[in-house]
């Protein structure tokens, strides 16, 4: 590895570092995406048409349905705080953070984020743009990405320092890490996988496949399944509780016949549903943080 490519991720070995006080359990769960691939083919079909429809990504899909269900469970929006006297401190907004694979200015492929607020009112098409927007623009003139690259060029003992102090404040928090975090390598062959994004919870997406699933009556049929990871801080949650979540994002998912109206025709709010920043501002379009 060069020095250059050891400077260019130095913003996520911080993060890693601050990440070991957290206490991270793993669930997961299969996925029947039956549904949800049907209404991505009718809306490639209306695009392909010039009927208005458009292509979806399956973490699209994920993001809405789980933004949904952590609206009723506000016990999981939350983070751990303290030491000798331990508290949980409630974050309010649905804000799920996007991990996202992408080069830097210098050429070296790096993880970046963005915060998406509003997960629980944002619509299908609203989610879509923002993530579009996230994984389209060019990651050096990102907001935010001076942040991380000023992380990056600092002395290591002072860009860890900069970073913990950047996260210290619970909004600080919300603002660089959101209440939730989702990330996906659905785009490669992984069945499985688990990681920690800072938040109380993580849902980690593998790759749609074909397997064999049961229908009514025991028959055997083929089916495209995700297998769905869910990493919760034990310090925030207990397994009962994160199980419910991971439980109605997969009914949500698997049940996506009777939601439909999130791809068209929904009212947007005056600022529509955009990433915030999380780097060098704290307000504006789209953020970048490790």
């Amino acid at each position: 590895m060069s020095v250059s490519a050891d400077r260019a991720r130095r913003h996520t070995r911080y993060f890693l570092n601050w990440a070991r006080s957290a206490a991270p359990v793993h669930l997961g769960a299969d996925v029947d995406m039956t549904r949800v691939e049907e209404h991505r083919a009718a809306e490639r079909a209306r695009e392909e048409a010039g009927a208005g429809g458009r292509r979806l990504s399956v973490v699209t899909y994920l993001l809405y349905a789980a933004g949904r269900v952590l609206a009723r469970h506000p016990e999981a929006l939350a983070l751990a705080r303290g030491g000798l006297w331990p508290r949980t401190v409630p974050l309010g907004d649905v804000a799920a953070k996007l991990a996202l694979d992408r080069t830097s200015a210098d050429g070296e492929r790096v993880v970046l984020t963005a915060v998406l607020p509003r997960m629980d009112t944002a619509t299908l098409t609203q989610i879509q743009d923002a993530v579009d927007l996230c994984r389209g623009g060019e990651a050096g003139r990102l907001p935010g990405a001076a942040a991380v690259r000023l992380l990056n060029q600092l002395p290591p003992p002072l860009g860890e320092l900069a970073f913990r102090l950047g996260v210290r404040s619970p909004r600080a928090r919300a603002q660089r890490l959101g209440a939730f975090a989702v990330s996906s390598l659905g785009h490669r062959a992984v069945d499985v996988f688990h990681s920690y994004g800072g938040t109380a919870l993580t849902f980690c997406a593998g790759r749609v496949a074909d397997r064999a699933v049961v229908r009514d009556g025991g028959r055997l049929a083929a089916a495209p399944v995700m297998r769905l990871g869910l990493t919760f801080d034990h310090r925030v949650l207990d397994g009962a509780a994160a199980a419910d979540v991971l439980d109605g994002v997969v009914k949500q998912l698997e049940g996506w016949h009777g939601d439909l109206s999130g791809t068209r025709g929904e009212p947007r709010d005056g600022a529509g549903i955009r990433p915030t920043r999380t780097g060098d501002r704290p307000r504006g379009p789209l953020g970048t943080s490790p």
